[in-house]
């Protein structure tokens, strides 16, 4: 049970961090706010993860805390990029590949069929 604390918190602060991100005043067409907390989240969770892969005295909660807490609160494409590149560096290439080209496919489609499904719906009351 203090595991998923540990999770929570950290996906609290992820999320506020990510929405403080938001707030910059940065407009135009291409998505560079989102971009750069991808990116961020990217780095975060690589730096945790090296951290915690060399240094036993991190604590499981503490790993908890900041990679599936902070990173996935902050972004879950930090995850997603850090099992893409897992696959790749265990060379999983053709796994590694096919996880990357799916998932993105796949995200994006299932983005188009929600957006689909509730528009009819919000046209349908």
């Amino acid at each position: 049970m203090i595991n998923v604390l540990f999770v929570g918190l950290g996906g609290a602060l992820g999320a506020v961090c990510r929405y403080l991100i938001s707030l910059i005043p940065l407009k135009g067409d291409f998505p560079f706010l989102t971009l750069f907390t991808n990116l961020l989240g990217a780095v975060l969770i690589g730096i945790v993860v090296g951290i915690a892969g060399s240094n036993e005295k991190i604590s499981k909660q503490g790993v908890l805390f900041f990679k599936t807490g902070v990173c996935g609160g902050f972004t879950t494409f930090s995850t997603f990029s850090l099992e893409g590149l897992t696959l790749l560096e265990g060379g999983k290439y053709l796994l590694g590949t096919a996880y990357i080209v799916v998932s993105v496919v796949f995200c994006l489609l299932g983005v188009a069929v929600g957006k689909y499904c509730s528009t009819k719906m919000m046209l349908a009351h």
